[in-house]
């Protein structure tokens, strides 16, 4: 089985490693319980690392195998961790054609991660995604919700300058 190393150590808690006992506990025995279970526990901890599939699979007596079928199968499942800030670079039609390569590839040297990746320090987070409904504002970069469009490569700094403080 193919897994990848996040650049960021998974860090349990107590608390949620009790609330994922719970949720395992609440959905044991159920058919078709994996999904929920994996659902509940990404909103415990924000993804999946395999860390966490591992005690799903113990809890409910399937393999790792099954789990990290499902968990890469379906795209609502993430298994690296989700920065601080988790920067979104639109590379639909609109923003493509209009520089939001350059500006991915820009945001991707600054930060020394690819897309999926997080930051060591877990302050920022990149991905790509299709496009967000702003095509008139093209290319469009989201940080945690904030839209910020018409960019340019050279806009980067400056952006990362307002989350870097």
């Amino acid at each position: 089985m193919a897994t990848t190393i996040s650049s960021v150590p998974f860090k349990d808690t107590a608390e949620k490693a009790a609330k994922l006992q719970e949720i395992i506990a609440e959905h044991k025995g159920k058919p078709g319980a994996l999904i929920p279970v994996l659902q509940k526990a990404q909103e415990v901890y924000g993804y999946l690392p395999i860390e966490v599939e591992q005690k799903i699979a113990e809890g409910l007596d399937i393999s790792i195998e099954k789990v990290y079928e499902v968990v890469t199968f379906y795209a609502q499942f993430a298994l690296d961790p989700k920065g601080e800030y988790d920067i979104s670079v639109c590379l639909g039609t609109a923003c493509y054609v209009k520089g939001a390569g350059e500006i991915f590839d820009k945001l991707k040297q600054k930060l020394g991660i690819g897309d999926g990746g997080c930051t060591p320090d877990g302050k920022f987070s990149l991905s790509s995604c299709r496009c967000v409904g702003a095509c008139g504002l093209a290319p469009v970069v989201m940080i945690n919700g904030d839209v910020y469009g018409r960019l340019l490569p050279d806009d980067v700094d400056g952006i990362l300058a307002k989350y870097s403080a």
